[in-house]
């Protein structure tokens, strides 16, 4: 068995480059500003694992929808779409623990078309913080 290699390929990004790249096509909001928006009809959606929101918490009217499944989930061209994928305007404010993986998966969305996809900065943990609706 040979030694890893820890040369970077030619193309290669860091996860913190992609994470940068991602963030530069969203328009993040606070947790606060996540709750205005939910008032207002957007859908809040948590995309951490089931046994994180059991440790975790989670927020009231908020809907799971697995990281891994995510994209078909809310493609509105696509057979396994959810009822709430309702078409390319639905406002979609993804929440993950931190607000590392919600940036990345919202960024996703919004490469299926879904221009008003976001994310919460500092995810579920920046919202129980703020106070606002958990259980």
């Amino acid at each position: 068995m040979s030694a890893p290699t820890t040369t970077r390929p030619a193309g290669a990004r860091s996860i913190d480059e992609l994470l940068a790249e991602a963030r530069s096509r969203l328009d993040r909001v606070t947790p606060e500003q996540a709750a205005e928006r939910v008032a207002r009809g957007a859908l809040l959606v948590d995309i951490r694992p089931a046994a994180q929101r059991a440790q975790e918490g989670e927020v009231p009217g908020a809907l799971v929808v697995e990281r891994n499944v995510l994209e078909w989930r809310f493609d509105p061209a696509g057979d396994a779409r959810l009822p709430e994928a309702t078409g390319y305007d639905v406002d979609v404010v993804v929440l993950c623990s931190e607000g590392y993986t919600s940036s990345l998966a919202a960024d996703a969305l919004r490469s299926l078309g879904l221009s008003r996809a976001t994310d919460v900065v500092g995810g579920f943990r920046a919202w129980q913080a703020a106070g606002l609706p958990t259980r």
